[in-house]
């Protein structure tokens, strides 16, 4: 009987164990790119009030590459000092929410995509993949967002 519900218990405690989601804790300090919330028109109104450019990253949930740029690239200190301050950067999902739609008029060939543009919308590059090497993808993202600012 005790070797039965010892047995149960460690089942329960296995299981709890297994199905367990590992949260990571979250970066209340965070650097890098800090993304807009709300929709591209209101990205592009910010951009035209703050005379900024705009930065979109257009992405798919299913995407490594993307998940790549996203945690080790967009994350990079100097990339995110810069891009906060010169442009209004926005993360685009191109298969839910308002992505679709925006798709229509920003078309992608490939995932990720960079588009560079200016505060009136009009597209001045578009970047596609991930740089290589990885540790030096924010650098050339720097170098190119550098390109389009005054």
């Amino acid at each position: 009987m005790l070797k039965t519900r010892i047995l149960s218990a460690l089942l329960i405690l296995f299981t709890i164990s297994v199905n367990a989601k590992n949260e990571p804790a979250k970066n209340t300090n965070a650097t890098g790119i800090q993304f807009f919330k709300g929709t591209f028109q209101q990205a592009l109104a910010k951009a035209k009030k703050e005379n900024k450019m705009i930065m979109m990253d257009c992405y798919t949930t299913w995407c490594g590459p993307c998940k790549i740029l996203k945690n080790q690239v967009f994350t990079d200190k100097a990339l995110g000092d810069y891009m906060n301050q010169k442009y209004v950067c926005v993360a685009m999902d191109y298969e839910n929410g308002e992505g679709p739609a925006v798709a229509q008029k920003y078309p992608v060939d490939a995932y990720p995509s960079i588009y560079f543009m200016d505060n009136n919308g009009k597209v001045k590059t578009i970047m596609v993949g991930v740089p290589n090497p990885i540790p030096n993808a924010a650098n050339v993202i720097l170098a190119q967002a550098k390109k389009f600012v005054k």
